[in-house]
């Protein structure tokens, strides 16, 4: 099957994301505008992508996902106006996620959580892993 992009806002991805949810294994979606805000400096427009996607995140969640990951691809700070080597926050929601240690989703927050520090290349096998989908993980 041919992987469709959907370019525009959350918003336009969000409404493909529902009207095709039972047609595919698992969805990416990206909000360019936040990585795009970070190089420009623009603290203020690189909050407010977080908070418009903060609102939206409870239509994703009326679809009962088996596993929501919430991340980035790289930290792109205000501050350096470029991508860096900073750890990127990683929210993982799933009937098996034992934490609830943390308030909130930044950097430092995320540090309180069951995943710590992780390598990026571990991330699809412990969603995978969320979602039981491995026969046995680690092996």
């Amino acid at each position: 099957m041919n992987t469709p992009v959907v370019n525009g806002t959350v918003e336009d991805q969000i409404s493909f994301l529902k009207e095709h949810y039972n047609e595919y294994d698992f969805f990416f979606l990206h909000v360019k505008k936040v990585d795009s805000y970070g190089e420009d400096g623009n603290f203020e427009g690189k909050a407010q992508r977080l908070e418009e996607f903060d609102k939206l995140l409870p239509e994703i969640l009326k679809l009962n996902p088996e596993v929501v990951v919430v991340t980035g691809d790289h930290s792109t700070p205000c501050l350096m106006k470029s991508h860096s080597w900073h750890p990127v926050p990683v929210m993982i929601r799933s009937p098996f996620v034992l934490g609830h240690t943390s308030t909130g989703f930044s950097e430092r927050e995320c540090l309180k959580g069951e995943l710590d520090i992780l390598p990026a290349a571990h991330l699809m096998p412990l969603t995978l892993a969320h979602a039981g989908r491995l026969k046995k993980f680690g092996a």
